[in-house]
């Protein structure tokens, strides 16, 4: 995935001159943290985290990832721990909450962790979840907190037909924000957009998977599939490709939300860089709320926004939660395997811009 250089308000753009692999690998740390909450399938978060001249920052490409996709990922570590972050125009962002596939039982406990967030995102169409589990749920996030703006996501997990009954029945119990990637592919969701529109259901239809996953990131903002386009700093190839993302979109007169990708506390600065340097909508920063435990300090909630700020890891908490020798191998393996797909990933500003803490 190539992603060209952003255009206007940002640096020059160079080719970071990249490290060894061993310099890399001498500097990190694999972890494996606990999760209080069964998040996209897993209880369990594990991470590369990466002590660089710049900064600390993080790799943490999903584990069923492939080398090539995984790489993206590792450039976005690299330039944040060898650049460091683009110029930030503020230094807190406004998030929002995230509610997953849980019962409704769960869901007013779940809202406590993100306290004034004008904004909640709730998984949908989870395997194993029938439509009535999530208006049940849906229904426990209005009377729990009537006043917020309501996101739904269902990870492509719908057909068009599908999507569109679950949108009509949604919208019935009160409004929707957006529907973040109801299908899969591009063609569906330009099909359910005009659905939506023709059936005046006032939702906006959102991507994701379909940017960040793409060969041609721009390629769903282009054909008028989208209203929102939801950017990842880690999988887009660091927080300069966002910015470069943002600003496509908002020239086709798409909408922006940053969003994370259940990051540690030192990952998620990435995001936050990213969210500050594009002044997006609430975003979806906040999903250290569903983690037992973590690395460093978290960063607390306040009226709804985050500090943008970096975090270092505790030497004791490092030690605590490092992963088991086989996995660390394993993670050696990985990162020898995307290291030759690293060329064309990196698209980052000269080395003096930003600064690091």
């Amino acid at each position: 995935m190539d992603v060209p250089a952003n255009k206007g308000g940002s640096p020059s753009v160079s080719q970071l001159v990249v490290p060894s692999l061993d310099d890399v690998w001498e500097r990190s740390h694999i972890v494996r943290l606990p999760m209080t909450t069964r998040f996209r399938g897993i209880m369990q978060r594990e991470v590369m985290l990466i002590d660089g001249p710049k900064g600390w920052s993080e790799w943490g490409a999903f584990l069923e990832y492939g080398p090539a996709e995984s790489a993206m990922w590792l450039a976005s570590a690299l330039e944040m721990g060898w650049v460091g972050p683009p110029a930030l125009p503020c230094d807190r962002v406004s998030v929002n909450g995230t509610i997953p596939a849980c019962p409704p039982g769960q869901v007013s406990e779940l809202l406590d962790r993100y306290p004034g967030v004008s904004t909640v995102k709730v998984k949908v169409a989870e395997k194993g979840h029938t439509l009535r589990d999530d208006e049940a749920r849906l229904a426990a996030v209005r009377r729990a907190r009537p006043e917020v703006a309501i996101r739904i996501d269902a990870n492509g997990g719908w057909t068009v037909d599908q999507a569109h009954h679950a949108l009509r029945r949604f919208r019935a119990g009160g409004p929707l924000d957006y529907v973040e990637q109801p299908c899969p592919a591009l063609e569906d969701l330009v099909d359910l957009r005009q659905r939506v529109a023709d059936d005046g259901l006032d939702v906006r239809i959102a991507a994701d998977e379909s940017i960040r996953r793409a060969e041609d990131p721009y390629q769903a903002i282009r054909m008028g599939a989208v209203d929102v386009a939801v950017v990842k700093a880690a999988p887009l190839g660091g927080p300069r490709n966002v910015v470069a993302v943002a600003d496509e979109a908002r020239h086709h007169g798409v909408d922006v939300t940053v969003s994370s990708a259940i990051d540690s506390a030192v990952g998620m600065y990435a995001g936050l860089c990213a969210a500050a340097a594009v002044g997006s909508q609430p975003a979806g920063l906040a999903t250290g709320a569903l983690m037992a435990a973590d690395v460093a300090d978290p960063r607390p909630i306040v009226d709804g926004m985050m500090v943008v700020e970096p975090r270092i890891p505790h030497d004791d908490l490092v030690t605590t939660y490092s992963a088991p020798e086989e996995r660390v191998r394993w993670w050696k393996e990985r990162l020898t395997a995307a290291w030759p797909h690293l060329s064309g990933s990196m698209i980052m500003g000269d080395a003096g811009c930003g600064s690091h803490g």
